[in-house]
């Protein structure tokens, strides 16, 4: 491991417990910063409200540490949407935001878009599937940003178990992500969680970067973080365990796919040999081919849409 890194992660890794909530506060009130959390939903009906029931009681009526709570709808064809509302977020559907712009599939495209909904200085995604939820991966990542000014992202880390297993979730991280920044942003070794879905940034950071439409997204936020801001102005903060809905072994491959052309681009923004992937399942006649299209397209940094641009000078 680089001395840089082994130096980042003793001053740029914390706990959640570090910084009581009664302090996180003291510095929200003294910065005067807002703070936004937004969950891109799809098909999470039997864990959303929960989710957004538990960041409402705990990090808005108790504390006034949410100044709004966001859920971003992409397309879910059950409950989602009524459940969330009804847990008191306000649902904004994707095709509704930017409609001029035709919204393509992936996760990444709910995020790029949720910066036309919300007003945070400090922005934080939450995955809506995650079980037992706790609100400190909220006031755990959300915390460095207001007590530190220097630091412009956190990304949540944790265990991630895997069918009763410890640490054996996070699949492609571990098969993908890690090895390949590893290899070519060694910077960025140290992050546990590369791949995690609950992370806070500021808004004037998040705003300036290009956003991969799908499952690349926290891949290329990552590195493009790095080149934009520098590593001092990433962390990490522990915030327990995460549990949530695991992938079968094929959508992890798509998923894994979508990351390694996210980083293809931003090594050499190279020639695309071959933009899908093929994978395996036995029917009738034997294994039978089905081929996936990788996601290629990326969104621009949300500060070059003339609409963001007008809403900023309102």
């Amino acid at each position: 491991m680089l001395e840089e890194v082994e130096r980042w992660l003793s001053t740029r890794s914390w706990s959640a417990n570090e910084r009581p909530l009664h302090r996180i506060l003291a510095a929200k009130q003294r910065t005067g910063q807002t703070v936004s959390v937004v969950l891109p939903a799809l098909n999470e009906e039997a864990t959303v409200g929960d989710i957004v029931s538990v960041i409402r009681h705990d990090l808005m009526r108790q504390v006034p540490l949410v100044d709004e709570l966001v859920v971003v709808d992409s397309g879910s064809t059950d409950r989602t949407s009524e459940v969330a509302a009804a847990a008191g977020a306000r649902v904004v559907h994707r095709d509704e935001i930017l409609p001029r712009l035709p919204a393509v599939p992936g996760k990444g495209e709910v995020l790029w878009r949720s910066l036309l909904v919300t007003r945070g200085d400090i922005v934080c995604f939450v995955d809506a599937d995650l079980k037992d939820f706790s609100s400190d991966f909220v006031s755990g990542i959300v915390g460095p940003l207001l007590t530190e000014p220097d630091v412009d992202l956190v990304k949540a880390m944790y265990d991630r178990p895997l069918a009763g297993a410890s640490g054996q979730g996070g699949r492609v991280t571990e098969l993908m992500a890690r090895p390949l920044l590893n290899m070519h942003w060694p910077q960025l070794a140290g992050f546990v969680q590369p791949l995690g879905g609950e992370y806070a940034a500021r808004r004037s950071l998040l705003e300036q970067l290009p956003f991969p439409v799908g499952y690349g997204v926290e891949l290329g936020m990552l590195v493009d973080a790095l080149h934009l801001a520098g590593l001092d102005a990433l962390a990490q903060v522990d915030v327990g365990v995460r549990r949530h809905r695991h992938q079968d072994g094929q959508a992890l491959g798509r998923m894994a796919a979508a990351i390694y052309r996210t980083a293809q681009l931003r090594l050499a923004r190279g020639h695309l040999i071959r933009p899908a992937l093929t994978q395996f399942e036995r029917g009738e006649d034997g294994f039978e081919p089905r081929t996936y299209s990788v996601d290629t397209e990326e969104r621009p940094p949300m500060v070059d849409i003339a609409e963001y641009q007008a809403r900023r000078a309102a």
